[in-house]
């Protein structure tokens, strides 16, 4: 072999090795994220405590039978969370008022959102979304179990802002996570794919 070969092996061996650490990693990662909860590799969701918004516990079990969306966000959210909340009504109104759905508005902002202010707020939207708040640790299991994004962007004292992934989660009437819920099309649409759940 000459050095010239010894030369470009070097490199070769070097990238293949940095492949393989990065396939072995990323394999791991994903075992150990979906192997703590039921439904195996990739889980989305699973059993949760929390507080509704009249004060009462509801947990995943209350929600069978009928399937359901959830979306996180906030009350004190300037423009994503209502819009998103106001097409959610858009789409059980064009469902029909007599449909089985729900929307549970689960708060990342417990600090700020109690059941009573969750209750307000979402008095502006359909009847069958429910605002759902808890303690920090509530919350942060059920966001991590639902792979859910939110930071505290700082303010002054009380005025500070969430930062948060805005994915609506679709579940079955089981409560199994299904796919993420479209409504950026027509009402009517999104309306019968939820339907097909019924």
């Amino acid at each position: 072999m000459t050095p010239v070969q010894r030369r470009m092996i070097v490199p070769v061996v070097s990238l293949v090795l940095a492949v393989l650490l990065l396939a072995v990693t990323a394999w791991v990662t994903l075992r150990d994220a979906g192997s703590s909860r039921p439904g195996g590799l990739g889980a989305v969701g699973g059993p949760f405590e929390l507080t509704s918004q009249e004060g009462a516990p509801i947990s995943e079990k209350d929600l069978r039978g009928r399937p359901f969306l959830i979306f996180f966000g906030f009350t004190n959210c300037p423009d994503v969370c209502p819009t998103a909340l106001r097409e959610i009504s858009d789409v059980f109104e064009a469902l029909g008022p007599d449909r089985k759905v729900a929307a549970l508005f689960v708060t990342v902002d417990p600090e700020r959102d109690t059941a009573a202010s969750l209750k307000d707020y979402v008095s502006n939207f359909d009847k069958r979304i429910i605002g759902v708040t808890g303690t920090r640790a509530q919350i942060d299991a059920v966001m991590k179990s639902f792979r859910v994004y939110a930071k505290k962007i700082p303010g002054e004292g009380e005025n500070y802002s969430m930062d948060h992934s805005v994915m609506i989660y679709l579940m079955d009437k089981q409560g199994r996570f299904v796919s993420g819920f479209n409504i950026n099309r027509p009402p009517k649409e999104s309306a019968a794919e939820l339907a097909r759940y019924l």
